[in-house]
């Protein structure tokens, strides 16, 4: 799993200049310094982002599983509220005296049942031969079983038989069967439900185990918003109490009801954390070992072609240990907790390797968008562009601009109105707007 992010770099000059905008394609001199963004290459999310909570995401009740509708006593519970257990470990235990006992007694109601069949097919046997007709000369000679007595019989063995099945399943998943309960996967005990000398069921919950490494937070989507996702959806989720920790996550539920509050449609949707060791694990096996002497495939083939020196390659991948280091001695000491607020961000749409510049450079007319190039020579061309996705800051360009030409940014997506195809005579004055849009 991956975090995603927009890798851009952007060469913006600010300004505080009116735009004098002319018809497409017309070019006109830079009349005083504009706020200029170069075209660069990036990758670009689109997601939807909402506020929730953190709980516990693998929780699991623990019951006893007992043979038939038999009470069993409690011999023992081993730990209390809060304990941390590992994986095995024996949780509480019933009466072993009294589970032998209930052993037994089912090996008597197989040996009973098995018992009740032969006799069963005894007595059909029996009647069968007796119902034999013998026909001698004019005289017929029959039993005194009838066709309906022998159906009974018949029926007697088929349920004799549906008996003994019944009776040596419940022993053989007697036999599969623990009077302890076991600690499924490490964790830490959030309740206790029981105790010794107990009287209990099959079904009843000893105790609740939680995983401290899993984490979920639930979140509301809008109904515009929730067409758009879907189950394995990526995301990523902020923990606010540390800016600086973003934990990959994944779409594991998506409500198919609504909530409904002041006429306000949502729908809770719910993503499960990775965990934070996983996580720790992955960015260390990222970052190149370079103590024996090699360099990762990509950098050396840099240095080949002189995008840098071997020292410069070294400095660099010694920084990348050094911030790794720090940061997972940061992340040690920092324990998720249930209840914590996070921001949840789930990608919706990416591209990757595409033409980007900033929202505030795109202007329109109608329903088509333009930019202004600024050539080498300080001239400004609006020049019709195509389009793709867009996020916030940043909008993927199709067609239409090159990789590394300028464009005037003037920090806020400006619409021109056009009484014709070709825009209104002389130009229209368009004032310079804030920053990018929230």
């Amino acid at each position: 799993m991956k975090v995603l992010k927009i890798l851009l770099l952007a060469l913006v000059t600010a300004s505080t200049s009116i735009l004098l905008l002319g018809c497409p394609g017309q070019s006109t001199e830079i009349e005083s310094e504009q706020p200029i963004a170069t075209v660069q290459r990036g990758s670009l999310a689109v997601d939807i982002t909402a506020s929730g909570n953190l709980s516990l995401s693998r929780i699991e009740d623990l019951a006893f599983d007992i043979p038939g509708a038999r009470e069993i006593t409690v011999s023992e519970v081993t730990v209390e509220e809060g304990d941390s257990v590992e994986e095995g470990q024996v949780l509480a235990t019933l009466d072993t005296s009294e589970w032998a006992d209930m052993l037994t007694n089912l090996e008597l109601d197989l040996i009973q049942a098995q018992i009740s069949l032969k006799n069963a097919e005894l007595s059909l046997d029996r009647a069968e031969d007796e119902s034999v007709t013998l026909i001698t000369g004019d005289i017929v000679y029959s039993s005194s079983y009838d066709d309906e007595e022998i159906d009974i019989l018949e029926l007697q063995v088929e349920l004799a038989e549906a008996k003994l099945e019944d009776a040596q399943q419940a022993r053989d998943e007697a036999q599969q069967k623990s009077p302890e309960i076991i600690a499924p996967f490490d964790g830490f005990i959030t309740s206790v439900n029981v105790e010794g000398g107990d009287e209990v069921l099959s079904g009843t919950v000893a105790a609740t185990i939680a995983d401290p490494d899993r984490f979920e937070a639930d979140i509301l989507v809008s109904e515009m918003d929730i067409f758009d996702l879907e189950l394995g959806g990526e995301a990523t989720v902020q923990i606010d109490a540390m800016t600086s920790l973003i934990v990959p996550a994944k779409v594991t539920h998506i409500s198919p009801t609504a909530t409904i509050s002041s006429g306000v449609v949502n729908y809770a949707v719910t993503v499960e954390l990775e965990s934070l060791e996983e996580l720790m694990q992955q960015r260390q096996e990222a970052v190149p070992d370079i103590s024996s002497g090699e360099l990762p495939q990509p950098i050396q083939q840099a240095i080949e072609e002189g995008q840098m020196t071997r020292e410069e390659a070294e400095a660099m991948l010694e920084q990348m240990q050094q911030a790794q280091a720090e940061q997972q001695a940061v992340f040690e000491d920092f324990q998720l907790r249930e209840g914590l607020t996070v921001t949840v961000s789930i990608v919706i749409e990416e591209a990757a390797d595409v033409l980007l510049v900033p929202n505030g450079a795109i202007l329109t007319r109608g329903q088509q968008s333009y930019v202004q190039v600024v050539s080498s020579d300080g001239t400004i061309e609006d020049r019709t562009i195509t389009t793709g996705i867009s996020n916030w800051q940043y909008t993927e360009v199709t067609d239409g601009l090159s990789e590394g030409e300028q464009v005037i940014n003037k920090g806020t997506t400006s619409t021109t109105t056009e009484t014709n195809e070709f825009g209104p005579p002389g130009g229209m004055m368009i004032p310079m707007g804030g920053g990018p849009p929230g």
